[in-house]
């Protein structure tokens, strides 16, 4: 959407001294505005195709770990409370993908604009 807007200036000469004419600018700006809107509109909708199931087992959920592998103290190793243990093989995953849903909100009166 073009808008036109008029500027009115008073020139100066090289002296500095004010002339007596006033000029008028007229101009066509495009308003910006609905922008925007245009991009959030964008972002709800590619928002909404997105599936959101994907999934990783944590360490609780990964079956089997429940014994100590060997005792905390006297062994020489370093010590270990789960074979499950994201450090180790065939363990949990640490801050794995989980399944959420993005619902971005955009309001009737803005859709409508954008």
């Amino acid at each position: 959407m073009t808008v036109q807007k008029f500027i009115t200036y008073t020139p100066f000469d090289i002296d500095g001294n004010q002339l007596d004419i006033n000029h008028e600018i007229k101009l066509n700006v495009s308003e910006t505005t609905g922008n925007y809107l245009l991009h959030r509109d964008l972002l709800r909708h590619s928002s909404s195709q997105k599936q959101g199931t994907v999934s990783t087992k944590t360490r609780s959920e990964v079956r089997g770990g429940g014994r100590k592998p060997w005792q905390q103290k006297g062994t020489g190793r370093a010590r270990a409370g789960s074979n499950r243990s994201p450090l180790w093989k065939g363990g949990g995953v640490i801050f794995g993908p989980k399944p959420k849903n993005s619902f971005l909100k955009l309001n009737k009166k803005e859709r409508q604009l954008a």
